[in-house]
């Protein structure tokens, strides 16, 4: 059967489907983040005979490469101009662009760690008026005075004080479900052992794991600052090192020119974990976090590893952040020092519940992220949910780290 032919016979409801009077919920993936969040919920819908699931790349600047992941969870898509055109019951959603052109009720919800970014173009706001992080405020929640989304979910009650102030008009439509990565990380704390074995992890060795959000003052867009120390100032047989460098980087530069700045990483032993990989796993993992202000980061204070933050601006990120609260307690890297010392350091000078106000932040709803979410899906369907928990499916083992210190696929040696 041709792709044409496939993608016609997802949004068919006519006499030629087998299973028949299937309550339709469109999949909006604009981005590969975007994509990987929704398959927190999605997946919640996959074993329902009464649902029919389809699945949409909506464009977007950052879209390259969610195609093919939702190819390789066996998702074939219906395009975006096709999927505009349909009636469905209900769309799923992670981002605002493009959602108003849906011909369905909506579920928004966020795609990281609360809401960090606060919005970029602040010459819409009215004089004095506060610049509200950039998924809670007006323009991305409502277009031509109506609110946009049928549902909103956020990760805390925290999020509708900021509603409040930022979109009032939205907080009817407002719900608290938790966050899944919280949920996940707390979950598979317990087998921190068997995700450092997996990665081939050996006696004695620690791991340092650097994520870096996207934009000029990510880690990524300094990683010039923070490469000799990463390259020269760590034994290779007394650490290893990964890269996590967000989904948005890859898709705005290209994996060519990605992996050819990165292939002096590889070279030395450092790790470059691809963009669609499981990366919760690493985090658990971890003996120390080199992050920025970006999501991962803010989930690594759930985890073990002991925190530190590379330098750069703060000024757009929201200060009821979690990522705000953690750079208040979180040691900052330094070029003039070396850095096996400051890991040391950073680590002999933590203290018991030091990240935990910001863990807080993450969720005011733990462990309850798939049961409330599924609540909420179902009562927008019409539907009386399965009469049983969610299954939630436990944060994979990764591969090894030798899988992603290896040449990337193309790369000349």
């Amino acid at each position: 059967m041709s792709g044409e032919s496939t993608d016609s016979a997802l949004v068919q409801r006519g006499q030629w489907s087998t299973v028949q009077d299937c309550k339709q919920v469109l999949v909006i993936a604009h981005t590969l983040t975007y994509a990987q969040r929704l398959r927190e919920v999605f997946d919640l819908l996959e074993a329902d005979l009464r649902i029919q699931v389809v699945f949409t790349a909506a464009p977007h600047a950052f879209g390259d490469g969610v195609p093919q992941y939702l190819h390789g969870l066996g998702i074939v898509t219906v395009p975006w101009e096709q999927a505009v055109r349909r009636e469905f019951d209900l769309a799923l959603a992670a981002g605002s662009r493009g959602v108003h052109e849906v011909r369905a009720p909506v579920v928004r919800l966020s795609h990281g760690a609360g809401h960090i970014k606060l919005l970029r173009n602040a010459g819409s706001l009215g004089p004095g008026e506060e610049r509200p992080p950039g998924m809670m405020s007006r323009q991305h929640l409502m277009r031509e005075g109506s609110v946009v989304p049928a549902a909103v979910a956020f990760a805390h009650d925290s999020d509708l004080e900021v509603l409040s102030r930022s979109c009032p008009e939205a907080l009817p439509f407002a719900h608290v479900v938790g966050d899944p990565c919280y949920d996940r990380i707390v979950a598979g704390r317990p087998r921190r052992d068997d995700y450092r074995r997996a990665l081939g992890l050996g006696e004695g060795q620690r791991l340092v794991v650097v994520p870096s959000t996207w934009g000029p003052a990510s880690t990524f867009g300094r990683l010039d600052a923070l490469l000799p120390q990463l390259l020269h100032q760590l034994p290779a047989r007394d650490y290893r090192v990964a890269l996590l460098a967000h989904p948005n980087i890859w898709a705005g530069h290209g994996g060519w020119q990605i992996n050819g700045w990165l292939a002096g990483c590889r070279r030395r032993g450092i790790a470059v974990v691809p963009p669609e990989a499981d990366w919760q796993g690493l985090l658990i993992a971890a003996d120390w976090i080199v992050g920025d202000h970006g999501s991962l980061t803010a989930y690594g204070s759930l985890t073990d590893a002991t925190l530190l933050l590379t330098p750069g601006t703060r000024r757009d990120i929201s200060a009821a952040s979690p990522t705000a609260r953690l750079a208040a307690v979180a040691p900052v890297v330094s070029p003039l020092h070396p850095l096996e010392e400051q890991l040391h350091y950073a680590a002999g000078r933590r203290t018991a519940g030091q990240y935990d106000e910001a863990a807080a932040l993450l969720s005011s709803a733990p462990g309850q992220f798939h049961q409330r979410m599924r609540t909420l899906l179902y009562r927008l369907l019409e539907l009386g949910e399965p009469a049983c928990a969610p299954v939630v499916a436990p944060v994979p083992e990764p591969p090894s780290l030798t899988v992603w210190e290896a040449a990337a696929p193309g790369a000349r040696r």
